[in-house]
């Protein structure tokens, strides 16, 4: 379990794929300080487990899958990516429940600056578009941050915006991305869960209909 809060900027410096697999080695220091072999480390929001370290580095196994989800699916040497350890129990919450678990990218589709904050416009896949609402959080490359504006559920094609304060900017991978960049996308944990049940209650309140059309009997 992570927290959205960047810890360092580290970057890839190996990667050795396999037909449907990868290792990935990325320098970071403090992400690997104290480290041992089973860990969870947050790479650009996606949870990976650590197989190998040094000092200064650690080495992940990524999977088919999970290639396939991210913006790991292209990862080379040089890369910079966002870090954060698993949080520690009894630590402050700073931003919000984050699992690692992503649900898919996003493509920037347009950067706009104020006097000291950047407001940068994510496309949404309309699969994810319901979970995402004005003032909840959502991860970006494993970055925990407040949606400031939302499309239209009308419109054809779905975005969102955060609203990046210099900090954000400097601290993290975000300050360097530019339009037409992918970016990893975990929503709301709750968001998830509350649209898996409305999904099944949906589900169980046409059931009896069904079970009448089709001669069946519950009794």
């Amino acid at each position: 379990m992570f927290t959205g809060i960047i810890e360092e900027v580290g970057e890839v410096i190996a990667v050795d794929r396999t037909a449907d697999a990868a290792r990935i080695t990325v320098r970071g220091p403090v992400a690997v300080t104290g480290a041992h072999h089973g860990d969870s480390i947050s790479v650009s929001g996606v949870c990976l487990t650590v197989v190998e370290w040094t000092e200064s580095t650690f080495s992940v196994d990524v999977m088919a899958e999970t290639l396939r989800m991210s913006t790991l699916a292209d990862v080379a040497p040089g890369r910079t990516v966002n870090l954060e350890r698993a949080a520690e129990v009894g630590d402050r919450l700073g931003g919000h429940i984050v699992q690692g678990h992503i649900d898919g990218t996003a493509r920037i589709l347009a950067l706009t600056d104020g006097s000291a904050w950047r407001v940068v416009r994510f496309r949404l896949a309309p699969e994810l578009a319901p979970l995402v609402a004005r003032k909840g959080s959502i991860a970006v490359d494993g970055i925990s941050l407040t949606v400031s504006a939302v499309s239209n559920p009308d419109e054809v094609d779905q975005w969102f915006e955060v609203s990046l304060i210099p900090e954000t900017l400097t601290a993290t991978t975000l300050g360097t991305r530019g339009v037409g960049d992918t970016v990893n996308i975990e929503t709301d944990i709750v968001a998830r869960h509350v649209e898996r049940m409305l999904a099944m209650k949906s589900r169980s309140e046409r059931m009896p209909a069904a079970n009448v059309a089709s001669g069946r009997s519950d009794a």
